[in-house]
């Protein structure tokens, strides 16, 4: 334990993060095979793995950054339906399916990271409530703009219109995207493996991200904007390459949502979608790598446990959502988890103060 304890820290929040997933996955994958997960609970478990990767993407701008964005749901919604149109028209020609997954996972983060340099570069110059509303207003206009979209394929190739589906000028084709209905007749081709392999990368890139150069210049600027300046850091520069990175892990993240239902609608990537990612950033810990996937977890299946009590369920759910916030905040109760959840038993059987930070897991 003592060797345990002597390990960096960021490298010491990436082994309990590999670890907490990869135990998670060794216990419900032969569950799940076996069939002793009733079909509500295995049906949750690919969003769960989603949104997972959703808070800890938000969680590089809004805990390691430190802005507030509140259109998250916006690159989820840009990656879910560019992979799903990749994805589709990939049918004929890749019958693999984790093949045709992975390109329109591929496809989904760089068009998400796209629109994330197009959106970053002007907004990143807006600091506090004004970068919040520009993004807000971000994720509406992406969701209108989605809405008014009508793509299909045939064997010409794929067609685009922003008028109605006859003036796709298909031949026998097939609608991918039906505007207001959004995609529809979508091959679900997800699976909880492709969410748990999803998590693992979106946990290196960002624990890699964080522990580099770049990431400490991020870091510096949340903590004093000033002073990075003042030392030569760009400003500019390593915000967007947090923001980008958030934007590509968060549209990966909407592929494999998207491609685990058969329809999905630009709706459902609203700014309610956000503001809960938030919730679960925020919970969990702002920065807190490890409190954001057990946040997540438990927070996405809290409504489904309280089914049994549906008269009160959104009730007791905001009820334990302003306690967790309380105590989440609460500076005695932070030393008392601090002192109960930081003691390590050492083979001489001393006790250990393990001391961690908010700030890395």
């Amino acid at each position: 334990m003592r060797k345990f304890k002597s390990i960096n820290k960021f490298t010491r929040t990436g082994i309990i993060s590999y670890l907490l997933v990869i135990l998670g996955f060794a216990i419900i994958f032969p569950l799940q095979q076996l069939g002793l997960i009733n079909h509500s609970l295995s049906g949750q478990l690919v969003p769960i793995c989603t949104y997972i990767v959703m808070a800890l993407s938000l969680n590089l701008t809004v805990g390691f950054l430190g802005e507030l964005s509140l259109g998250h749901a916006g690159f989820v919604s840009v990656g879910a339906f560019s992979g799903v149109i990749a994805a589709a028209g990939l049918q004929d020609k890749i019958a693999f399916e984790p093949l045709r997954l992975l390109i329109a996972v591929i496809i989904g983060g760089i068009c998400a990271g796209i629109v994330g340099l197009i959106i970053g570069v002007p907004v990143l110059r807006l600091r506090g409530d004004y970068l919040a509303i520009v993004t807000l207003a971000f994720g509406e206009i992406i969701k209108n703009i989605i809405n008014c979209l009508y793509v299909g394929v045939d064997k010409s190739g794929l067609h685009i219109s922003m008028n109605d589906v006859k003036s796709l000028g298909m031949e026998n084709g097939k609608i991918i995207l039906n505007g207001p209905q959004g995609a529809v007749g979508i091959d679900q081709i997800s699976s909880f493996t492709a969410g748990v392999i999803l998590i693992l990368f979106a946990l290196f890139i960002i624990l890699n991200l964080v522990n580099s150069k770049s990431g400490r210049a991020v870091m510096a600027i949340r903590d004093n904007r000033i002073a990075a300046e003042s030392v030569g850091i760009n400003i500019s520069k390593y915000k967007l390459i947090a923001f980008i990175t958030s934007s590509v892990l968060a549209g990966m993240a909407g592929v494999v949502y998207a491609m685990n239902y058969s329809t999905i609608v630009a709706k459902k990537f609203d700014f309610n979608t956000s503001i809960l990612i938030l919730v679960f950033v925020v919970l969990g810990g702002m920065g807190n790598i490890v409190g954001t996937i057990i946040a997540t977890v438990v927070l996405y299946m809290l409504p489904e446990l309280l089914r049994e009590f549906s008269d009160f369920r959104m009730l007791i759910y905001a009820v334990i959502l302003i306690v967790v916030m309380l105590l989440t905040n609460n500076e005695k109760v932070k030393l008392i988890l601090s002192n109960t959840t930081g003691k390590l038993l050492s083979k001489s059987g001393k006790i250990i103060k393990w001391k961690g930070s908010a700030d890395n897991g």
